[in-house]
């Protein structure tokens, strides 16, 4: 038996009046998701293990089966695996996102939506600048980057920037994580570089604020984002670095789980990526993959389905509804969960009723981002299994409250795999 999750990274939701009292799964026409619930097995998943806030790293990792109390480093490390950054002994890798500040709020946790291009050019520019023996900016993708500190301190607290649209940026700078009475202070040069080779939580936290400030003074002046303004275009205005971590020590998912023996990971995105990197999985890059709801559906559904033919697993994940909840976009969420059911899970169900050898499905995502809060909840996510020969539950449809009622009932976090593998 071969496996793939495909995993539609934010879909589910809450009720939402517009749509009389529906989530935008139960509203958006999905015939091929609601045909694996009716044909499968359902139920729904704890993807957040307690103490760990809703980030996509740590449901992702949760439901490919670790647990995150041993493994846990942060997105920085993740984003490093993925662009191919060896994390040396001292590195503090922390993801660093360019985001735009509109009148000393978040605006929004992507400057404006910057192409791979139009984002190395700024971290190039901020790496020139900024950057020295133990700082260095590294291009990622889009607005996702990475920041490499040596001696950094990773016991400090940062702000997400998708979780905190329209609030003020200067009440979210980093802190130490025993703060105390910490205040924040911005350096010189010459304090910053006489900070010892080991810093501190507090001296951590005052260089990464530093660094904050001088990308803003940079980035404000760059012909890019002169032409943006000049334009009335959502300025990418800011560096944000969050989610340190040291490099990690996971097991692949090989080593766990023996019926694994090649598998791969399909995905835009970095932290997607570095934790299919330490799982030990291929990636696969989809020329076209963006992560936002322009991706090439086709053509990761065509990688899923050429992996299948030599491999034993597959993560198949889809950015693009995280993305559009993240923004308070309810047409546009709708619209990707409506591609994610016609342009993946057809074409790669249909394959699979082709095929000699059995594929067992699993759709689901990592964790709500529901549009009328804009960023990820910790709630239970709705999950659907399906192969050829399954004995089907009572569950006609797929979302969040229909598959309530599965025979699965509620599973937590390395639960899900575990019984996802057993199927033989």
């Amino acid at each position: 038996m071969k496996h793939i999750i495909i995993l539609g990274d934010g879909m589910a939701d809450h009720p939402i009046e517009r749509l009389g009292g529906k989530t935008p799964l139960q509203h958006a026409n999905t015939p091929y998701m609601d045909m694996i619930a009716r044909k499968g097995r359902c139920g729904r998943l704890v993807t957040i293990p307690e103490g760990f806030m809703p980030g996509s790293e740590v449901a992702n990792a949760s439901i490919l089966g670790y647990d995150l109390n041993n493994v846990y480093e942060g997105r920085g490390p993740l984003e490093a695996a993925s662009i191919g950054y060896e994390m040396q002994p001292g590195d503090m890798a922390m993801r660093c996102n360019i985001i735009c500040i509109e009148n000393n709020v978040i605006k929004n946790h992507h400057g404006g939506h910057l192409t791979t291009e139009e984002g190395d050019m700024l971290i190039k520019h901020l790496d020139n600048s900024l950057g020295n023996s133990r700082i260095r900016f590294i291009t990622g993708i889009q607005y996702r980057h990475l920041l490499i500190i040596k001696g950094g301190n990773k016991h400090i607290e940062c702000a997400p920037p998708h979780d905190h649209p329209n609030e003020t940026w200067t009440e979210l700078t980093v802190r130490p994580s025993e703060a105390g009475n910490y205040t924040m202070r911005i350096l010189t040069d010459n304090e910053m570089a006489s900070l010892p080779d080991e810093l501190t939580p507090v001296q951590t936290a005052d260089m990464i604020n530093t660094l904050i400030i001088r990308s803003q003074r940079l980035l404000a002046v760059h012909p890019f984002n002169r032409e943006r303004s000049a334009a009335g275009n959502d300025m990418a205005n800011t560096i944000w670095p969050w989610s340190p971590g040291y490099r990690p020590s996971m097991k692949t998912l090989g080593e766990m789980y023996p019926q694994i023996t090649k598998g791969s990971v399909i995905s835009a995105v970095d932290l997607i990526r570095g934790i299919g990197h330490y799982a030990g999985l291929r990636n696969i890059i989809v020329p076209g993959a963006t992560g936002l709801a322009d991706t090439d559906y086709e053509g990761k559904a065509q990688a899923a389905i050429n992996a299948l033919t030599e491999e034993d697993f597959v993560f198949l994940h889809i950015e693009a509804s995280d993305e559009a909840g993240h923004d308070g976009n309810l047409e546009l969420k709708i619209k990707t969960i409506e591609n994610l059911d016609s342009r993946i899970v057809k074409p790669i169900y249909d394959n699979m009723n082709l095929r000699s050898e059995p594929v067992c499905i699993a759709i689901m995502p990592d964790h709500p981002t529901p549009v009328e809060i804009r960023t990820h909840v910790k709630e239970p996510v709705p999950f659907a299994i399906y192969y050829k020969g399954i004995k089907p539950d009572s569950v006609t449809a797929y979302d969040e409250y229909s598959c309530m009622n599965g025979s699965y009932g509620m599973l937590r976090l390395q639960e899900f795999m575990n019984e996802f593998m057993k199927i033989q």
